[in-house]
């Protein structure tokens, strides 16, 4: 009994000891899960605090940023207020500028188009003034409207649109060394095949050597003809002879024909440059080196080549460069009206 108490005794002591030291283990675990949990709320915290941060910031540069659009509306509405305050300056100050407008397109760019619309713009806002004294300054608009409308008209998109179109047809024109034949003649191996499956026909109907229609097929004129055909048509096969009614073609190695090609796009694009820059001696010039490169190096019996050589010379023989009349006219007499109006 003894004995058993005292076993009974150690077993529980030795349970117990288990159990403190689960306890333990889990007292630690809780602990380690508690400082990492602090330290994700410490993060959490330190990230909260530089948004808010942040957000103080970008609110103290919008309210900057509406300080300066309420100082920027201020101005505005007093520059309007004093604009409002007469409206035939305001008026002749669009006036003004429409014309400054149509001069400035006509002196850089060259559109005439731009301007006449300019300058009708500028007109419809006299015509909305009823007021006598404007009537002057109309017909002054009105003579510079009439010789910008007897101006010939140059269609400078169509013409960069035929020059994108040779452009294009560039990479596609045959060489003149290569001796392509020409369309609707057979090449060599065409005429080949042919004459090899009019043999296979030919054998696969032919009648047998004893039978008396293979030798009535022998006698015929037909059978004849077609092998005389046929002999005929592999001699010129074996030969071309072609007619140059110019100097010898020139040779060029494949990197040097890719190299040509190229050069002959970036001089079509100098000649689209200067057109756009009514450059007249460029755009003609261009257009001149790039005839004559085609006319070199390209065979002058393919279509392509003969409709772009077309395009190029009708494009060349184009005048691009128009004297411009000035509209000093209609700018004085703006600037006489104003003055008129400040001594009043």
């Amino acid at each position: 009994m003894a004995l058993l108490a005292l076993g009974l005794a150690a077993w529980q002591w030795v349970e117990t000891r288990q159990k403190l030291a689960d306890t333990q283990q889990e007292l630690a675990r809780r602990l380690a899960d508690n400082d990492s949990v602090g330290v994700e709320v410490r993060g959490l915290a330190k990230q909260s605090q530089e948004q808010v941060a942040g957000v103080l910031g970008r609110l103290g540069a919008l309210e900057a940023k509406i300080a300066e659009s309420q100082s920027q509306q201020a101005t505005l509405e007093r520059l309007y207020q004093d604009l409002a305050s007469n409206r035939d300056e305001w008026a002749l100050a669009e006036v003004e500028q429409g014309v400054t407008l149509a001069a400035q397109q006509l002196q850089l760019a060259g559109n005439v188009h731009g301007a006449v619309l300019a300058l009708q713009a500028a007109d419809a806002r006299l015509a909305a003034s009823d007021r006598p004294q404007l009537i002057s300054l109309r017909k002054t608009l009105a003579g510079d409207l009439d010789r910008l409308r007897a101006l010939p008209q140059i269609d400078t998109a169509g013409m960069s649109l035929r020059l994108e179109g040779v452009i294009n047809a560039i990479d596609k024109l045959p060489l003149a060394a290569d001796g392509r034949p020409r369309a609707g003649e057979a090449s060599p191996k065409e005429q080949a095949d042919v004459l090899a499956n009019s043999a296979a026909e030919s054998t696969s109907q032919s009648p047998s050597v004893i039978s008396v229609e293979f030798w009535q097929r022998l006698a015929s004129v037909a059978l004849w003809q077609r092998l005389a055909g046929e002999f005929w048509g592999e001699l010129k096969s074996l030969v071309r002879i072609q007619r140059f009614d110019r100097d010898e073609p020139a040779l060029l190695a494949p990197g040097q024909v890719f190299f040509l090609r190229e050069n002959l796009k970036l001089r079509l694009l100098n000649a689209r440059l200067a057109l756009l820059a009514r450059d007249q001696w460029t755009f003609r010039n261009e257009l001149q080196h790039a005839q004559a490169w085609i006319d070199r190096y390209f065979d002058a019996g393919a279509a392509s080549q003969q409709a772009a050589q077309e395009s190029l010379k009708q494009l060349a023989e184009t005048e691009i460069t128009i004297e411009m009349p000035t509209l000093n006219d209609s700018l004085s007499a703006i600037k006489t009206f104003k003055l008129g109006q400040e001594r009043k």
